[in-house]
């Protein structure tokens, strides 16, 4: 097993793409915090994983737009496991519009989950990592942060931003054995993706090159790969993983 007795906390984890991430890398032996801001549906997936795998698993529920709540996690998850070996930094919203329509409240939300969110993770997670001298950090960025969108201002901002702090991070943590990296999804499966009619499917997959949508535990294997000694030798790097939508 790859991360046999390893720590993974993944923000966001308790569904989706975040819950993913979670068994794949409990499936290699790590030990999982799952954390989400509805606690009885993190509660509900760290069960489901601990069953599942065999793997001890905390769930708390954290809102990641509140500095002390992030450090709260960090502090729940050494006084549990004794260290943090991997962040995972997951969580994040959406609030499309075009930019004339766009609200300042919706601004304001996703900048806040999507980009002091990451800020706020990566400002707890470091102290342990930095004194244990070790430490893996993923970011889920987009492809719209490095292509753009329309109706998407907001998102893609926040998620160009998120591929400039996994850079500046890398820089400022590698003395340390620090590894930060981020992982760039394009159209993944959802069910958002699975609502939309054949006409928008079709659209969309038309802007493919592999004529596809992406799979959640697509996702998950590029993260496994950079939480693992695999990726020893790799860090300040943007995996794109996006069936070539994006080159």
């Amino acid at each position: 097993m790859k991360l046999k007795e390893k720590v993974a906390l993944i923000t966001g984890s308790a569904q989706g793409i975040g819950k993913s991430i979670a068994e794949v890398l409990a499936s290699e032996g790590a030990n999982i915090i799952i954390s989400d801001i509805n606690q009885e549906l993190s509660q509900k997936t760290a069960d489901e994983i601990k069953a599942k795998y065999g793997v001890k698993t905390l769930a708390v529920g954290v809102n990641v737009t509140r500095l002390d709540e992030c450090e709260n996690l960090i502090k729940s998850s050494i006084d549990n496991f004794g260290k943090i070996d991997i962040l995972v930094n997951n969580a994040g919203i959406t609030k499309d519009n075009l930019v004339l329509r766009m609200s300042e409240a919706d601004w304001d939300a996703v900048i806040a989950v999507n980009l002091k969110g990451v800020f706020n993770c990566i400002k707890a997670a470091s102290k342990p990592m930095l004194k244990q001298r070790n430490g893996r950090m993923i970011n889920i960025a987009s492809v719209v942060g490095q292509m753009g969108n329309a109706g998407q201002i907001n998102y893609s901002a926040t998620k160009g931003g998120v591929i400039a702090i996994t850079k500046t991070c890398a820089k400022e943590f590698a003395s340390r054995n620090i590894l930060v990296n981020a992982i760039a999804p394009g159209f993944i499966r959802t069910s958002m993706t699975d609502a939309l009619s054949e006409e928008a499917k079709q659209t969309m997959q038309s802007m493919i090159p592999l004529s596809r949508f992406g799979e959640a535990s697509d996702v998950a294997k590029a993260v496994l790969f950079l939480s693992s000694e695999d990726s020893s030798y790799i860090t300040g790097q943007v995996i794109a993983v996006n069936g070539g939508m994006y080159m």
